[in-house]
């Protein structure tokens, strides 16, 4: 069964050879320097982290057809293909936006446990050492280091319950800068959030940019309210934790990833038009205007404009 599986990832294989024909240095590939009290740096680039995109089944044509119509960008796939450590089958498709990268997964097969749960995947420069170290800072191996047919994969899990996969591909890949870098965008607990940060800062080697204690609750769905805001960097990109008691109206807390872009209602235009539909917004909070979409397939994104 695997060489059979091998043989229809060729043309997957080849496509990403095809990407890669521009030789990535070694300096951007894990010579960083380690920084002070933290780990090796680990990360690539925020272009090469890409969202993992769970469409309902079917979707995946309309899914990534309604994005690219919205935020452009180009594609590589489909291809019928098993990306887990036990048999599965899934379409897959990478799609490289100008707004961000995701991985686009239309199971023809049941979904093995833990897949599906993961928001990422993280491009490192080691696999190995970067498992080693996320356990080191708290985090939980959830699915333990294993090939696929381009490299190899693993998922670790932060305090706080947020996954993300670690990747490496055999031959090193090499994608076009982003417009804009998206943020991961994570909601937590009081209880949570410290163990979170101190797990998570340490692991990316990341700051902390801004921590609002009073944040406009309309950017949530909860005008007239507050919460706590923080926003983080690291090599990975941006990161945004909402910290509140959980009590969220529909859609928050759905959406893994917002998508920064220069005229919000332009966008959403394109978004409709595309087939996507508007759930909540636009709603100007916190120096941006931001709404909230659902996108073919069921993937929920939110988006803004800075102000």
């Amino acid at each position: 069964m695997m060489k059979g599986f091998a043989r229809r990832l060729v043309p997957l294989a080849a496509a990403i050879a095809a990407l890669t024909a521009v030789p990535t240095a070694s300096a951007a590939y894990g010579d960083t320097a380690r920084a002070p009290g933290t780990h090796r740096q680990f990360a690539v680039g925020p272009q090469y982290d890409s969202t993992h995109v769970y469409v309902e089944p079917g979707t995946e044509q309309a899914f990534v057809a309604s994005w690219v119509a919205t935020f452009g960008g180009t594609t590589i796939g489909p291809n019928a293909t098993q990306v887990t450590p036990t048999p599965s089958r899934t379409l897959s498709e990478l799609v490289l936006s100008p707004v961000g990268t995701l991985s686009v997964f239309d199971y023809t097969t049941p979904v093995p446990y833990p897949f599906g749960t993961e928001r990422t995947g993280w491009l490192v420069t080691d696999l190995d050492r970067a498992v080693a170290a996320a356990r080191s800072e708290g985090a939980s191996v959830t699915v333990a280091p294993f090939a696929d047919p381009i490299g190899r994969d693993a998922v670790v899990q932060f305090p706080g319950g947020i996954s993300a996969q670690l990747y490496v591909h055999t031959t090193p890949p090499s994608y076009p800068d982003l417009a804009s870098v998206p943020e991961n965008r994570l909601y937590l607990s009081p209880d949570a959030v410290g163990s979170f940060l101190h797990s998570y800062l340490a692991f990316t080697g990341g700051r902390i940019t801004s921590d609002d204690r009073r944040a406009d609750g309309a950017a949530i769905g909860l005008p007239g309210t507050t919460y706590r805001l923080l926003r983080l960097t690291s090599g990975f990109g941006t990161t945004t934790v909402t910290v509140t008691d959980g009590h969220l109206p529909h859609p928050f807390g759905r959406e893994l990833t917002g998508y920064g872009v220069p005229d919000l209602g332009a966008t959403l235009d394109r978004a409709k038009a595309a087939g996507a539909t508007v759930l909540w917004g636009p709603v100007t909070a916190g120096g941006r205007d931001s709404a909230m979409v659902r996108f073919p397939g069921g993937y929920l994104a939110e988006v803004h404009t800075a102000r």
